[in-house]
């Protein structure tokens, strides 16, 4: 800032004490201070810039000027008037470099800086790339984990109309928005404190779009950054148009394990199917596992055989069936016991004879009986 504020007192004070093409002093100090910003705003164009990019519009621009050199010394030498010769000189001097400055900086990222032996230091270390963060994936919250172990670093960019957005949904008269707007502000104070990131709020806006997703792809687009979602429409209208895209949903995919045929897993049967004596348990990252023949086990833990696993655009789905183990078991506890089907019948006024179900009677046990007088 005081470099900055020195070259703009000196390019003030130059425009005061010169003041060119006949202006005024006060003017020409206008003329110095406006200057002096457009080369600020220059700078800061110039900072968000890459390595590949700078080398190539100062290669074009050197190109440039070259070229309008050599067609100035063309023109020289024919009978156009000395005042028209010299507009078109410098005339197609800015042209050229202009040109130059333009197509090099463009072509810069076809440069391979590693050809020539590390001269230029590592481009991808000093590189921003900065991440958009969109409002669904604010208020999804799982950003703020993924932050927080370190899977993501560097300039995490928040634009002024996702804010604006968020605080419209905390600001709604729905409980349910107000609660997940709420949340997004609050996953932002998270991630704002993370020490090993920057967070940035862009102020740019587009007034001639409405859409917030093709303002985002536009923001991304300015800055050369990627776009962090879970929105699938903005993942397929942003890899159409060039932008890489982080969804944190793919990513969570990724992530989920790997369960193939034939395995053996356990798990808490919640409800019933919509097929005929199916019952339906879930993982704990949210899978749904169907399981053919449980619908008698709903509330019960159990283990399961997985059949088959399909991937659908929604995410997984694992079909299983009761492992024989469980099987067995339940019919064990299911199964009478032959003791307890025993039947008693009362013979004799107090006698009893145990007979069994097929109707052999048991001998009787040998004991006096108390109510036969002795004779």
């Amino acid at each position: 800032m005081m470099v900055r504020l020195i070259f703009s007192i000196a390019c003030i004070a130059a425009g005061y004490h010169f003041h060119p093409f006949g202006l005024s002093k006060y003017v020409a100090a206008g003329v110095g201070l406006a200057f002096a910003i457009s080369v600020f705003l220059f700078e800061i164009r110039l900072q968000r810039a890459s390595l590949r990019r700078l080398i190539g519009a100062a290669i074009g621009s050197i190109l440039g000027i070259l070229g309008s050199y050599l067609m100035g010394l063309v023109l020289a030498r024919t009978s156009i008037p000395e005042g028209s010769r010299s507009f078109l000189d410098v005339g197609l001097l800015l042209v050229m470099t202009y040109i130059g400055l333009v197509i090099g900086a463009n072509k810069g990222d076809m440069l391979n800086l590693a050809a020539l032996g590390g001269l230029f230091g590592s481009e991808r270390s000093t590189r921003r790339m900065p991440k958009v963060l969109d409002t669904s994936v604010i208020i999804d919250g799982r950003i703020a984990d993924i932050c927080e172990a370190h899977f993501l670093d560097g300039v995490m960019l928040i634009p002024q109309f996702v804010l604006r957005e968020l605080q419209f949904v905390a600001d709604s008269a729905d409980s349910l928005k107000r609660q997940r707007g709420r949340r997004g502000l609050e996953v932002l104070q998270r991630i704002q404190k993370m020490p090993h990131l920057e967070v940035e709020i862009a102020d740019d806006d587009f007034p001639n779009i409405a859409d917030v997703d093709l303002k985002l792809i536009e923001l991304a687009k300015r800055y050369d950054g990627k776009i962090i979602t879970n929105d699938y429409n903005l993942n397929k209208v942003a890899s159409l148009q060039g932008i890489e895209i982080l969804n944190v949903n793919q990513l969570a995919n990724a992530l989920k394990p790997v369960v193939l045929p034939g395995e053996t897993m356990r798990v808490f049967i919640l409800r019933e199917g919509k097929e005929y004596n199916q019952g339906v348990a879930y993982l704990d990252d949210g899978t749904m596992v169907v399981v053919d023949g449980a619908r008698r086990m709903i509330n019960k833990t159990i283990d399961i055989t997985v059949t088959s696993v399909h991937q659908t655009t929604a995410g997984k789905m694992i079909f299983g069936r009761i492992d024989e183990r469980t099987e067995l078991q339940s019919a064990r506890v299911s199964q009478p016991h032959a003791v307890n089907d025993v039947p008693r019948q009362v013979e004799n006024g107090g006698r009893h004879s145990e007979t069994v179900p097929s109707g052999e009677r048991l001998p009787r046990p040998v004991v006096p009986d108390p109510t036969r007088e002795t004779e």
